[in-house]
């Protein structure tokens, strides 16, 4: 007989893309190869200089050892200036920690943020690790709904009649998983709409490098002099360098929260990868260029996306950007999570159903076409 194990453990939702990727194994191969589209993954490698630092520090002694529970200085350095000139704002090293990966700089934040019986909103749609860790933590969630009607762009009206016991509102944009771009605006409201009710407001931004020249800065929250005070900024290296597997993300944030983010820090990684940090502080300023051409790149399999699905009589294309397109299902089709398994079962094409993301998404598919080339995105009309 097993012993109990935390009830807030087992409450926690499976992970999403092995349950899908699983239904492949069913596969008998007849619609052509396999077409994974379940996982936010460059389609691209890191750019060949990157890889060679990279390996440089590896090999290195230093980066064997610990190092400093905040992050490489250089790195921290880098990505401050680099927030400087993105946000038009005056960002220092002082305001940086680095991170193993952009999930742990949620978990480590929501557990600096919220105290026992205070709540967290996230808008659904939400991206599901980001439910995982509150569920994990025992931190009860407020969903808001974000309606396709919207363009899945939350509604700070609505979020105003559920702020009772929220500590934090936590937004996500560019969006995972519709890929809805918030307008500064809204941003805008919901930081006042925060502040107003003493909450913090958390901003996701792991896709920020692939907005549009025409969408930056998206917001002006680091140009108001008290933004340490109430807002926490989160960022991910994974996609914009394509290192997923190194594991670097950020946190920028004010004194009073990042005091207290130093013991979640040493307590749950002590120290980020040193190497990749290494590699990354060089990169940030030297990869300026590689990484406007990616941004370009994903734009043009966004817009190849959109004719694909243009090519799909019943299905409609609710939500495109970053990453994502979220399409809803024909009227006369099964529920997301039984079309879902039956794509990948009879047609090779792995997607994420909508419920993964949250209640109300029956009617939902995620598809992820950043790992797909153009020539696969052409084939997924027929697979659908």
């Amino acid at each position: 007989m097993d012993l109990p194990l935390s009830p807030r453990i087992r409450a926690t939702q499976t992970p999403p893309i092995p349950s899908v990727r699983a239904w492949a194994a069913r596969y008998a191969g007849g619609a052509g190869p396999v077409l994974d589209l379940t996982q936010a993954v460059p389609g691209y490698p890191p750019h060949p200089d990157l890889l060679a630092k990279l390996a440089e520090a590896a090999g290195g002694r230093a980066a064997a050892g610990y190092g400093p529970i905040d992050g490489e200085p250089a790195l921290r350095a880098a990505l401050a200036a680099d927030i400087s000139a993105f946000y038009g704002a005056k960002v220092t090293t002082e305001d940086v920690a680095i991170t193993s990966g952009g999930n742990l700089a949620f978990t480590m934040a929501m557990t600096v943020l919220a105290g026992p019986g205070e709540a967290v909103m996230l808008p659904s749609p939400w991206y599901f690790n980001h439910r995982m860790a509150l569920t994990a933590l025992g931190i009860p969630c407020v969903p808001l709904e974000c309606r396709a009607e919207d363009g899945f762009i939350p509604d700070p009206d609505r979020a105003e009649a559920l702020m009772a016991g929220v500590r934090a509102i936590v937004l996500v944009t560019p969006n995972n998983p519709t890929g809805a771009v918030y307008p500064p605006e809204v941003i805008a409201r919901f930081a006042e709409l925060a502040r107003r009710h003493g909450a913090w407001l958390v901003l996701d931004e792991t896709y920020r490098d692939f907005l549009s020249p025409a969408q930056s800065p998206p917001h002006a929250l680091f140009e108001d002099p008290d933004w340490r005070g109430g807002f926490v900024h989160l960022y991910s290296f994974s996609k914009a360098y394509c290192v997923p597997g190194h594991r670097v993300a950020a946190i920028a944030s004010g004194g009073g929260f990042r005091s207290e983010l130093m013991k979640a820090l040493d307590t749950m990684q002590i120290c980020a990868p040193r190497a990749a940090q290494t590699a990354l502080a060089w990169g940030v300023e030297a990869l300026r260029d590689w990484r406007a051409g990616n941004r370009d790149l994903m734009a043009q399999r966004a817009e190849a996306f959109r004719r694909a699905a243009a090519q799909l009589p019943g299905w409609r294309l609710d939500a495109l950007g970053a990453y994502f397109a979220y399409l809803r299902l024909p009227e006369d089709a099964p529920e997301a999570v039984a079309t879902a398994e039956r794509l990948a079962v009879e047609r090779g094409l792995l997607g994420l159903p909508g419920p993964f993301f949250g209640p109300g998404q029956e009617r939902h598919l995620r598809l992820a076409f950043a790992n797909a080339s153009e020539d696969v995105i052409a084939q997924v009309p027929s697979r659908l």
